[in-house]
């Protein structure tokens, strides 16, 4: 019975740590957006540039 209750407890913090990094994904600049876009492609150079001036 002890060995199903530690179990669970170990599932249920995996669960609040893992959450926690999904938070920190979310709390990203948006430089690093940015940032990202452009390496996707998604924005030219010349958008980039723009846009990075406006966001500092």
């Amino acid at each position: 019975m002890w060995l199903l209750l530690l179990v669970l407890i170990g599932v249920a913090a995996y669960f609040v740590f893992s959450g926690k990094k999904l938070i920190r994904r979310e709390d990203e600049t948006p430089l690093e957006i940015l940032k990202k876009r452009y390496a996707k492609g998604e924005v030219s150079k010349q958008e980039f540039e723009k846009m990075k001036k406006d966001v500092e």
